[in-house]
Order: C-alpha cells, then structure tokens, then sequence
C-alpha cells in the first residue's frame, strides 16, 4: 500500500489533527486517512428528481387535480 509523508506541517495544524482524530475516536494517522479519503471521494450528489420523488413517497403524494386551469384560450393574432 502507497504511503505518503508530508513535511513542514506546522505545529498547530498538527495539534488540531490530534484533537480532531480524538474526538472521532481514531488515531491521527487514521484521521488523516479520513480526511483525504473524504477530500478525493466526495458522497454522490443527490439528483433533483430523486429528491422530489422521494419527499413525495413520504408525503404521501401530491393531488393535481383540479390546479390545472382547463379555460379555453383563443390563439394570440400578430395582425
């Protein structure tokens, strides 16, 4: 497995690894792994359509009728 070092990280940011890797309950090594892996594999995004699906199973789905206008129009004259 590919290892990397990285050098000159300042004291700081290493103190913040170690606290964040504590409160994740992982060692700095670990947290660090986490960190990237999350950086180049961002969660899939959700689709529009697959949003509006889903928030209509839970809602039970949506009654259109009678929303529509259903008046006759005549047709726009350019004369």
């Amino acid at each position: 497995m590919p290892s990397v070092t990285v050098r000159k990280l300042s004291d700081e940011t290493h103190r913040a690894l170690k606290i964040r890797a504590a409160r994740h309950g992982r060692s700095t090594e670990a947290e660090i792994r986490h960190i990237l892996d999350a950086a180049v594999n961002p969660a899939p995004r959700i689709k529009l359509g697959s949003l509006l699906a889903e928030i209509g199973r839970e809602t039970g789905g949506f009654d259109t009728e009678g929303l529509r206008d259903k008046t006759i129009s005549e047709p726009v004259s350019f004369e």
